[in-house]
This record gives structure tokens, sequence and C-alpha cells, in this order.
């Protein structure tokens, strides 16, 4: 028997594959119910490589907001181990889970998020100033995004004098804000039309080829099932067997 005073050792970390920027390990998820509690989610395991898009689709109620949530370190889960960029995050003091969010991921939400006093320009630049970049910079790069997402001429539009679809596409715009490697959306088409939503979803694409950023999306939307890499289904809890390892 070991001496009181002796160092435990710590449990076996589960190995990280450096080919993936997430892996989440045996992910389960309890909500406190009113007779019972509820399990939200059953012993997921998820690897999504490098660069990768990555669709999450399912019912309504499956897990899937919730499982992105714990990806993206919004929730931590009951049982189980989220690795991003071989950092793993389960367990992580607030404060630096707070800095690592901030200098590794961008997040868009369905409700936009948006701060209503300010403007499209300034809620992106509002994120730049947080990652550290100069007030005249981050303005420069602001006003490149808007024209990405095709709202230049918005750029001094407050959020209320705005469409919801354009909402969104500042939104996005700010999720790409600092060139994060890793980009976690919540139905990011729901708010656009076709033509906008595949404009957007086409841009998602050009960032994770191009620069390596890693793109996990919660969607209804089959239209844009062509662009991913790999699709999840999510039924009850579980990450359904008849997930495709690529669309068809």
């Amino acid at each position: 028997m070991p001496f009181p005073f002796m160092a435990q050792p710590k449990p076996a970390q589960a190995p990280f594959d450096s080919e993936f920027a997430i892996q989440a390990k045996g992910i389960e998820m309890t909500f406190p119910g009113g007779d019972q509690p509820l399990l939200v989610l059953k012993g997921i395991d998820l690897s999504i490589k490098l660069g990768d898009i990555q669709l999450l689709m399912g019912p309504s109620g499956s897990g899937k907001t919730t499982l992105l949530s714990i990806l993206g370190g919004i929730l931590t889960p009951t049982a189980g181990q989220v690795f991003l960029l071989g950092q793993e995050i389960t367990g992580l003091p607030r404060r630096e889970l707070a800095r690592f969010r901030l200098k590794n991921m961008g997040f868009i939400f369905q409700g936009f998020n948006l701060f209503p006093a300010l403007t499209a320009s300034e809620n992106i630049e509002a994120a730049l100033n947080l990652k550290g970049y100069k007030r005249r910079e981050a303005r420069q790069q602001a006003q490149r995004l808007l024209e990405q997402v095709g709202l230049a001429d918005k750029s001094n539009s407050l959020p209320n004098d705005l469409s919801g679809g354009q909402k969104q596409r500042i939104a996005i715009a700010r999720a790409l804000a600092g060139k994060p490697r890793l980009i976690l959306a919540d139905e990011p088409t729901a708010a656009l039309d076709s033509q906008r939503g595949r404009a957007v979803i086409e841009l998602l694409r050009s960032l994770a080829k191009e620069e390596g950023c890693t793109v996990v999306m919660v969607t209804h939307d089959p239209r844009i099932m062509d662009i991913a890499d790999r699709v999840v289904y999510v039924e009850d809890g579980a990450i359904s067997p008849d997930s495709p390892s690529h669309p068809s």
C-alpha cells in the first residue's frame, strides 16, 4: 500500500490522435428531470479530422445541439472526454477554457446573439478586439468579412434594421473573425433563402479547405449535405449506425 504522503498516479488519459481536430470519447449528458434525470446523450464517440466539414443531422430533440455545445466547451458532459486540437477541455478551469475558445473557436448561433447597440461592422470588430486586434486592423478585417457574406453596404446598420437572413450572415462573419481553427454552427442556414444559404456554406467550406479550419454544423437542411466530408445522424441521444462516412 502506498504511503499517505506519496503522490498517487493520475488515471490514464485517453490518447489523442493528431489527425483529428476533435475527438469525443464516451460522452454522456444527463439533465435533472421531474421524477428522474433525463439522459440526453448516451455514450457518444466521435472523431472529426482537421479541415473537415462535419454535419450533425437528426430529428428535433435527438441531442444534436447538446452534443455541439459539449464539443464547444459550452456544456460539460456528465461523463466522457473531449479533445480539441490536442487539448482535453473536459475539466479545464473556466478561465482557461474561455481563453482556449477565444483563441481557437468561432460560434454561429441560431439566435444570432448580436449586440443590438452596435452596427454590423462593430459587432465583428468587437470579436476581433477581444482576440487582440488593434482598432484599424479590426475595422479592415470586419469590412472584408462583410464583403464576403454580401453585406458590405450594411456595415453601419444596426441589427434591428436588418432582416433575419442579414443578421445571420453578420453572425457568420463574426464567427469567421480572426480565422479560428474550429467553427461550430447551429443551423447556420435556417434564416437564409436557398441562394444565400448556399453561398454562406460555400464560404465555410472555402475556409475549411484553404485555411485548415474544421467546421461542425447542426442542420436540418439536406441541400448542404453534398459539401460535407462526413454526415452523422443523431437519434435518441446516440449516433445512428446508419450514418454514412460520406454523403451519397
